[in-house]
């Protein structure tokens, strides 16, 4: 666990995320020793790729620092709130709160989400110099740990670590912060994943620049242009800045073109513009000219009836000559009384809603004070939060998606208006879109309203805001059948007698008895949640608890996992009967907390379940033991 990791982190570099997808997709390229052949590379990709030798990149003081946390792991662990958890409305939701640093949230959201996400909304800091943004981060890296990780001077790594702990506000410090996170958050995208960024004017460009690095430029859709404030500012020395902006990529510009159906889309109903069914199962039409300004050639056209049609004069037959005879096979072409043919256009062959205009339209999405005032009204207690986005503006963003199902994230959540978005758009809709909130559990200071009111943290005022959401729309919607819950877990960095222990730990030491207190420590429920995710199961597996005599094991499709102590050989024994006697018990992967057995029990377990590549199952099991 944390051991592993704190171990594997000592060797990354800050190319190791695109090193990896490189190994996956090109092996060829790599020699024995795992240097990389970029000649051989560009023979695998000249056919298809035309490889400039010009060009223009977007630098910061502190890139490849920034790169290098986006590599290593998290050493978090995730611990669940189950009283929360086990209440009613909660315990079937697969929505979820997530309270951590995000950076950490997106890491252990990526062992089981990635590729998973269709929408990503965020808010992050706009580093206005009134906001509260500076760069902090808890790694202690040295001068001579960056000069080897990133290959820079130690000026540069000198440079990089003063950022870093100074309370930077600075543009770099900003892209810093930025950059890992929108790594992380591309790899959750789904393959027709969108990602939306609400931002202002201190840094526009600069996340612009940064999201062409991340997503490609080719994935850039647009930048929505949103007025913020319906007030003047009297005191403004030049323009009244009263617009904020939503940046809009998609994760793959190719997956979204192949498909017409992945449009973003301002969905209209446009029935009562097709008046028409004849009650042949093709569904309403309308009728339409079978000529325009500018299409086909002109041609003259004579249709079974006899009639003979030409484009009236100054326009030009809509159709070509075979598309026009299947048509009229078809039966979709219908004569006036004076005998002026028509198409029959039918609704569902139409493109469901129009573009969304860039410029958004306050009455779909809302202005800051209708965020500022919506949240006053649920919770209370008027200004809790600073410029809270009103719902309408994420459930309009949502609502242009084709899809009204999957994943929903949102790492900087803040008030979480993105998870009242969702359930009122479920309601509405009667979508199946699942909530993932991410926030901070940053202190309040004593002298605002939030504190006055009783919030200590902020990720307080998210998780009370969807309670109470949920309140109003049960109260308004009683016959709703949306997920109102969520699962709320708490990312924690082991204490520093947790940390000692973990260093100090002595493996020989348990040769006999287990002397240590480490799972006692974390306890059972994070061990086993923190490693569920880590394996892919995500937040809300079904996991069964089974009894091996007087010993509980955990059990989940390919895997079982032991993690408390006192494996006596009578539950070594209860184990291996198992995977006798019951044909559906297969797991794959037996998995321990190596804190808490000896050596004594993991070798009797390893060499008992060795038995099994004798019998019918031919099991070959793999023993993994975790620190």
């Amino acid at each position: 666990m944390i051991k592993d990791i704190l171990d594997s982190n000592e060797t990354v570099s800050a190319q190791d995320r695109e090193f990896s997808v490189l190994k996956e997709h090109f092996p060829a390229c790599f020699s024995k020793d795992g240097s990389f052949d970029i000649e051989r590379f560009k023979e695998y990709i000249s056919d298809k790729i035309d490889v400039k030798s010009e060009g223009y990149e977007l630098k910061f003081l502190g890139k490849n620092y920034a790169r290098l946390l986006a590599s290593i792991d998290t050493t978090t662990v995730i611990k669940p709130d189950k009283e929360h958890n086990e209440k009613p409305e909660n315990k079937d939701s697969e929505n979820l709160y997530i309270t951590g640093d995000n950076l950490d949230g997106l890491k252990h959201l990526l062992k089981s989400y990635a590729g998973k996400i269709k929408c990503i909304y965020i808010d992050p800091p706009y580093n206005t110099g009134s906001d509260g943004f500076v760069y902090n981060d808890r790694f202690d890296f040295t001068v001579e740990d960056l000069v080897t990780r990133l290959s820079i001077s130690e000026t540069q790594a000198q440079r990089v670590l003063d950022l870093t702990k100074r309370g930077s506000a600075s543009h770099s410090a900003w892209l810093m912060f930025m950059y890992p996170r929108l790594q992380l958050a591309r790899d959750l995208l789904s393959d027709d994943g969108v990602i939306f960024i609400s931002i202002d004017d201190n840094e526009q460009a600069n996340l612009k620049l940064i999201c062409d690095d991340v997503f490609g430029e080719e994935n850039f859709l647009a930048t929505l242009i949103r007025k913020a404030m319906h007030t003047v500012r009297n005191s403004a020395e030049d323009f009244n800045k009263n617009t904020d902006y939503v940046l809009a990529y998609l994760k793959s510009r190719d997956v979204y073109s192949a498909d017409s159906t992945l449009r973003l889309r301002l969905k209209t109903d446009k029935t009562n513009n097709y008046p028409y069914d004849d009650k042949d199962g093709k569904g309403k039409y309308k009728l339409d000219p079978i000529y325009a300004r500018n299409y086909a050639k002109p041609y003259e056209y004579t249709f079974s009836n006899g009639i003979v049609w030409s484009a009236p004069e100054g326009s030009y037959p809509r159709y070509s000559v075979e598309s026009l005879k299947q048509l009229e096979s078809d039966g979709e072409i219908v004569f006036s009384k004076n005998g002026n043919p028509s198409a029959k256009r039918y609704l569902n062959k139409v493109q469901v809603g129009q573009p969304p205009d860039a410029l958004l339209q306050t009455e779909f999405v809302g202005y800051n004070s209708h965020g500022t005032k919506e949240l006053a009204e649920l919770l209370g207690v008027d200004k809790v939060f600073s410029q809270p986005k009103p719902s309408k503006l994420i459930k309009h963003l949502l609502s242009l998606l084709y899809s009204s199902n999957g994943f929903i994230l949102d790492f900087f959540s803040g008030s979480s208006t993105t998870a009242d978005a969702v359930m009122q758009l479920n309601t509405e809709d009667g979508g199946n879109r699942k909530f993932i909130m991410v926030q901070l559990p940053e202190i309040i200071k004593e002298d605002k309203p939030a504190y006055k009111a009783g919030y200590r943290t902020i990720d307080e005022i998210g998780r009370k805001r969807i309670i109470c959401a949920a309140k109003k729309i049960k109260e308004e919607n009683p016959d709703a059948t949306a997920d109102l819950g969520f699962k709320h877990y708490v990312l924690e960095e082991p204490t520093g007698k947790q940390l000692d222990d973990i260093i100090d730990f002595d493996r020989n030491l348990n040769e006999i008895i287990v002397t240590n207190n480490i799972v006692e420590e974390f306890g059972t429920d994070t061990v086993l949640t923190t490693w569920l995710v880590h394996d892919g199961y995500g937040f809300s597996p079904k996991v069964k608890a089974l009894a091996f005599g007087t010993y509980t094991g955990f059990h989940i499709d390919k895997h079982l996992y032991l993690i408390d102590k006192g494996l006596e050989h009578s539950a070594i024994e209860a184990i291996v009967t198992k995977f006798d006697t019951d044909p559906e018990f297969n797991p794959e992967n037996v998995v321990l907390f190596g804190y808490s057995f000896t050596w004594t029990e993991m070798e009797s377990l390893q060499t008992n379940l060795k038995r099994l590549n004798a019998t019918e199952k031919n099991l070959r099991i793999n023993f993994d033991i975790r620190y």
